[in-house]
């Protein structure tokens, strides 16, 4: 006798079955999330000089409004205490000792064929679009000069911006800016160290004992591969492009790189920037004021787009300088740290570093472990579980775990620097450190940062036992290491 199930019991039973196969809310809210990455960076920004880092003198409501509502950290690091090897570490995830990038083409330099991050490095444009992610470089480059390092070559989608390490802020002849150049020689009748203009738009100095780099030279601003002329402050162009990006991506997962080349040198403010710091005595201070401000203003564009398209809950944003500030070149000051741009103390490689995803990450967190630039590779990789290379292992570290609460351990047990004869590692809150320079040893210098954080207090001799327990721990990192595949030599 065969017995027919009533339709409504069917019904139920596959509604049941159904619902036994899909996933509960509980695990819905474990799907891996696919957050929009925005990883902003200033050019030669020094530690001491955002309003959230302790500086009154010039606003920086929008950069702050990072660190208000995401987290601060006071102990971020970069790789090197130039540009180009730190971004090379930065989009690679790696020590760029690795893989042979150690120093920092300039000029003509970068038409080397031999200087730009080595094509066997993935960047982080290239693991995001292997995640699906729309990519987007909109600003410098300093990675490479020739066809095979471009940028479209190299994991983005798109690009706007410059491949050398600057270039001027307007065309000649640099209408609606006060310019300020280095200077060899200063005209007749110059007095002192500087010569202005009878306009007051153009001053020249030789503080510097050198003439301004020809940044513009073979370095034109491309859009994809191909010059185009940019007559808006540039930037103010870079972020016209990016808010741009986002409004014709915002339906998609996005990395949008948007590093900017303000405040690095030439030193012009925008007429109206000028206006607004006149109270600025020193006219080399209110330019480089001007210049913060304007690349504030235009952070605050970006993250107010952001806002405005609904995509601040779903967007991750990343903002960090690349080195240190050149204090004697652009007032930028890396207080209460020692050195700068170049050196490999702490002013030379902490920089200002926050990040912030809205709901997600805690709001106004300062944290104080150490970081280092490196973790934005692998925090932005292990987010949206984007296969890596084969064989590749990264230096950089997931923050996520860190940030929630979830570990409660340091990030990292060693930090590692080489450039040249120059060199240094962090354990703990000791920091054992090289860099001869300007007025500055040529010996091992050891120091306690949690006691002596602008390294004042030189202790190898009074400890050498924790100096050679340092220098040890250097040199195995450094035996990883491999030599330059490239030097400026």
């Amino acid at each position: 006798m065969s017995y027919m199930m009533p339709h409504t019991v069917f019904t139920g039973l596959l509604l049941a079955f159904c619902l036994l196969l899909s996933p509960g809310p509980g695990l819905l809210a474990q799907s891996p999330p696919t957050p929009n990455i925005v990883l902003i960076v200033a050019d030669d920004l020094g530690y001491g000089e955002l309003s959230c880092q302790g500086n009154p003198q010039i606003p920086t409501p929008h950069i702050d409004s990072l660190a208000r509502d995401g987290i601060r950290f006071t102990q971020g690091y970069v790789t090197a205490p130039f540009c180009s090897a730190s971004r090379a570490g930065l989009l690679s995830g790696r020590y760029q000792t690795r893989f042979g990038y150690e120093f920092n083409p300039t000029g003509h330099r970068n038409e080397d064929p031999a200087a730009g991050l080595p094509p066997s490095e993935k960047t982080l444009a290239d693991v995001l679009r292997g995640a699906g992610y729309t990519t987007a470089l909109i600003g410098k480059w300093h990675l490479g000069g020739t066809a095979r390092y471009n940028p479209m070559r190299r994991g983005f989608d798109e690009f706007f911006g410059f491949l050398h390490e600057g270039h001027y802020f307007v065309p000649p002849p640099w209408d609606g800016v006060t310019t300020m150049l280095r200077k060899q020689v200063l005209p007749p009748g110059a007095e002192g160290e500087r010569w202005t203009s009878a306009d007051g738009k153009s001053i020249y100095s030789s503080h510097m004992g050198g003439n301004e780099p020809d940044y513009d030279a073979d370095n034109p601003i491309c859009r994809a591969g191909q010059p185009v002329v940019e007559n808006e402050y540039f930037t103010d162009a870079l972020t016209r492009e990016a808010v741009d990006f986002i409004d014709r991506n915002q339906d998609r997962p996005f990395f949008l790189y948007l590093p900017y080349n303000a405040v690095h040198s030439p030193l012009q403010g925008a007429d109206r920037w000028m206006e607004k710091f006149a109270h600025i005595e020193d006219i080399h201070r209110r330019i480089f004021a001007a210049m913060l401000g304007n690349l504030d203003e235009s952070i605050g564009q970006v993250l107010k787009k952001l806002r405005a398209e609904g995509l601040e809950e779903n967007t991750l944003v990343f903002f960090i300088s690349d080195n240190g500030g050149p204090t004697r070149e652009l007032t930028s000051s890396n207080l209460p740290l020692r050195g700068g741009k170049g050196g490999l103390y702490e002013g030379g490689t902490r920089v200002p570093f926050l990040m912030r995803w809205t709901g997600t990450l805690p709001a106004g967190l300062v944290y104080k472990n150490p970081v280092i630039s490196l973790d934005i590779y692998a925090t932005a990789a292990s987010l949206v579980r984007a296969p890596l290379p084969k064989g590749v292992k990264l230096d950089g570290v997931d923050l996520m775990p860190y940030l929630t609460g979830e570990r409660k351990s340091r990030p990292h047990d060693r930090l590692f620097w080489r450039v040249g004869n120059k060199a240094a590692i962090r354990a703990g809150d000791w920091k054992l450190v090289k860099s001869p320079g300007r007025n500055e040893p040529k010996d091992w210098q050891l120091y306690n940062l949690a006691e002596d954080i602008a390294e004042e207090n030189d202790l190898a001799k009074s400890n050498p036992e924790k100096a050679a327990e340092l220098l040890a721990a250097w040199e195995k990192l450094n035996a990883e290491m491999i030599d330059p595949v490239w030097s400026p030599k």
